[in-house]
């Protein structure tokens, strides 16, 4: 197993500080959420993006993904929905990171027409997103919770430059357990994210091991080369502990659940 972390549970800081924080506390990772405000983002030139990688080898830091905020399932044009792919795919490429993350967000439509939306705007974008070298995951989210409602949508595709991202949270507040999510994600799988909370009911992010997730079934249930990142989801809760002191724990956590 190998460990990252985003970078939703720090939010504004700057990437200096994450790739250190990341390395002192034995992350190999970093999950890099595109967002207004954040190191990373679509605008970026050039010369930024080449000084971006830069800064991840002089750490020993992988960048795993742009986690996107883009909806391949919602309503509206497929035009601008392929726009807006094809310049977080640049941005991916760009960085040296291997995935780039989306949602579905097709809340409000039919099951059916959301489906074959997400499924034809991520089709149209496999072929340039296997010619960067990058690798779009679908993550369990919003419309599409549960990894069965993901592995519907990439068995329509059928690309090996789509797959899905399995965010555990969403899978179990779906009521699916790990090993069912596994099997439906398995042939499509790019890798995980773990977090955890109290209660279903509330969602504040806490250590890891401190909640109800199933955080062990699904970690033991991995191939031992998945990559794991952890989300902690501090912008929408400000009472959250703040994540620097939990680095440390967390991953010594996550890699006693492995071994």
């Amino acid at each position: 197993m190998r460990l990252a972390l985003s970078t939703l549970g720090l939010p504004g800081r700057p990437l200096d500080e994450l790739l250190r924080l990341a390395a002192e506390h034995h992350w190999q990772g970093l999950e890099l959420r595109c967002a207004p405000g954040e190191p990373v983002h679509p605008a970026l030139t050039a010369a930024e993006r080449s000084s971006i990688r830069r800064q991840f080898t002089a750490h020993g830091i992988t960048p795993l993904s742009v986690a996107s905020y883009l909806g391949v399932a919602a309503p509206g044009d497929d035009d601008r929905s392929a726009a807006d792919l094809a310049d977080h795919l640049r941005l991916t490429a760009d960085l040296g990171a291997s995935h780039l993350r989306v949602f579905p967000h097709g809340t409000g439509s039919p099951p059916d027409a959301a489906d074959r939306r997400a499924a034809r705007r991520l089709a149209a974008a496999a072929d340039t997103a296997r010619s960067l070298g990058v690798r779009i995951l679908l993550e369990t989210h919003d419309s599409h919770r549960s990894g069965r409602d993901v592995a519907r949508v990439l068995d329509l595709v059928g690309h090996p430059a789509v797959g899905a991202l399995w965010d555990l949270l969403h899978t179990h507040l779906a009521g699916e357990a790990p090993a069912q999510s596994l099997a439906a994600l398995t042939p499509h799988l790019g890798y995980v994210q773990v977090k955890d909370v109290a209660s279903d009911e509330d969602l504040t992010p806490i250590a890891l091991g401190a909640g109800v997730l199933p955080i062990g079934a699904c970690v033991r249930a991995l191939p031992a080369d998945c990559w794991v990142s952890w989300e902690y989801e501090a912008p929408w809760y400000p009472a959250a502990a703040p994540l620097p002191g939990l680095l440390g724990p967390g991953a010594a956590h996550l890699a006693r659940l492995a071994a």
